[in-house]
């Protein structure tokens, strides 16, 4: 890949993750589609974040850090994810959820608590003020002689975004060796880091001939657009991509599939998520990639992609959100 200097990274993302044919489900008749199988990184440490949180986690060590703060909905995939990293790697951990504390735990803040992470919770209205609420906790850590290392919503820093343009490499080796050629590869958007490094991956390898679609779960084009032409420009600032590699990035952000909001799955929701699971054995989550893939097939039933050659979806994963709505998707 040209003009791509990626920034250290440690290994806990079990990799390659598959790329399958999705093709005995009725919903998928006449796409080419593939399954990038994100949510195979590992079981606790599963998802999309996992392959940010190698080259955060390696930054934070290289700093010296002995704390990882993070934040996220309570029943945050990525707040899990940082949570098992930081036990992994011996480091201690503080999660800013937003929300009300769960008793009996279940979901993702279970696993967060059996790995030792520290929850603290705040209320919707304070979650605008996420960031700084995250900088008083690192110094308060200073103050008692730690150091924090601070990730951002979704790990998408600039540091994390260039976990996904890595996985564009281990995407083309694939493509390669099954024969197929990728047109577009669909995914949900929640922090526009996963989207930001598609597209400077797939920039950087000269494929300005595939379609990186970003599905909005939360905020809207317009917000998403912006924090990736951010992330854009503090890449190529550190010098992890040449300035040519940030300028010819691509990417769309498409709207209207959030549903009833943000982690609330609708009836057609929970539908879908039966039948991929009863087709294909495959399990969407509530929250991410079940509104992706609402999203895919959409756009497919509108001829926007699908013609040309391979639909990828990448899956990033979310299976424990599922527990949180067992009474309304078990068919029994």
């Amino acid at each position: 890949m040209l003009d791509i200097l990626p920034p250290v990274r440690l290994t806990l993302a079990h990799v390659p993750t598959p790329l399958e044919p999705l093709a005995r489900s009725p919903l998928f008749e006449g796409i080419e589609l593939w399954a990038k199988r994100d949510d195979l990184t590992g079981v606790g440490l599963t998802g999309n974040k996992v392959r940010k949180l190698e080259l955060l986690c390696a930054d934070a060590l290289e700093k010296g850090c002995d704390t990882l703060v993070t934040c996220g909905a309570v029943t945050s995939n990525h707040a899990r994810a940082t949570a098992i990293a930081a036990a992994r790697l011996g480091l201690a951990c503080i999660l800013v959820l937003r929300g009300r504390d769960q008793r009996p735990s279940e979901g993702n803040l279970l696993l967060d608590r059996l790995c030792g992470a520290e929850p603290r919770f705040i209320q919707p209205s304070e979650w605008p003020d996420r960031d700084s609420i995250m900088a008083g906790i690192a110094e308060e850590i200073a103050a008692k002689g730690g150091r924090a290392y601070v990730i951002p919503e979704g790990g998408s820093s600039h540091v994390g975004t260039m976990g996904y343009a890595i996985c564009v490499r281990e995407l083309l080796e694939q493509e390669a060796a099954l024969g197929i050629r990728i047109d577009s590869v669909v995914h949900a958007c929640g922090s526009g880091g996963t989207t930001a490094g598609l597209a400077l991956g797939f920039a950087a390898a000269e494929r300005d001939d595939v379609d990186v679609v970003g599905i909005a779960v939360c905020n809207d084009k317009a917000y998403f657009d912006g924090v990736i032409e951010r992330l854009h420009g503090e890449c190529a600032h550190a010098g992890f991509v040449s300035e040519a590699v940030a300028e010819r990035a691509r990417w769309r952000i498409l709207d209207g599939f959030k549903g009833l909001g943000y982690a609330k799955p609708g009836p057609d929701d929970l539908d879908l998520i039966r039948r991929v699971a009863n087709d294909e054995g495959v399990f969407l989550d509530p929250v991410y990639t079940v509104k992706a893939m609402g999203g895919l097939l959409a756009e497919a039933g509108a001829g926007r992609i699908g013609g040309r050659g391979a639909t990828v979806f990448l899956h990033t994963g979310g299976i424990f959100g599922l527990f949180s709505f067992a009474s309304e998707l078990d068919p029994s």
